[in-house]
């Protein structure tokens, strides 16, 4: 099926196919969990996941180092959620705030009311931004990535990722502040 499978790496037919799935199943965990923070629905995560596999899947033969997997397949993942997000246009989105929330669910805790008013304020911010915004700020602050990896997993320029954080940040403390009273 996939025929010319990782051929850059010197692995064909049989074994690069093997070699690609199994790279896959290894990555599935990470994709999800990037899947479901850009796009906060874990049905839609789900189909995300499976359309990038199969992607990665077709396109195995443009992989030309092993050790740049996790980049590449993170790639195929962000570019796949941002065309979901592209298409359903400004559905509420609430990525930054899970981390919090499935840390409390995880702990049975109740979060505190005002703490829960600071994070819709946050939400609500983050909802404003561009999807390529809300896929740097995602990278570099909840997957805790460098500017280098998150350019490598986006296939972007160093300094299209600073700017694009910039932007980002700037605009989430502008309303943030015009939330606050403080415009």
């Amino acid at each position: 099926m996939v025929g010319s499978t990782m051929e850059g790496l010197g692995v064909s037919g049989a074994r690069g196919e093997a070699a690609l799935a199994r790279s896959i199943e290894l990555g599935l965990d990470r994709a999800y969990r990037i899947a479901r923070a850009i796009l906060t629905d874990d049905l839609e995560a789900e189909d995300a996941v499976q359309d990038a596999c199969l992607t990665a899947w077709r396109q195995g033969g443009s992989l030309r180092q092993a050790d740049r997997f996790e980049p590449w397949f993170d790639r195929i993942v962000v570019n796949g959620c941002r065309d979901r997000l592209r298409r359903r246009q400004r559905q509420r989105v609430r990525a930054v705030a899970l981390e919090a929330a499935w840390r409390a669910e995880g702990e049975g805790t109740v979060p505190d009311p005002a703490e829960q008013a600071r994070d819709d304020q946050l939400d609500r911010a983050f909802d404003r931004l561009d999807p390529d915004h809300r896929i740097v700020v995602l990278m570099r602050y909840w997957m805790d990535l460098s500017v280098d990896d998150i350019a490598a997993r986006l296939g972007v320029p160093q300094g299209t990722v600073k700017s694009r954080l910039h932007y980002a940040l700037r605009e989430l403390r502008s309303d943030l502040e015009a939330s606050h009273g403080r415009a």
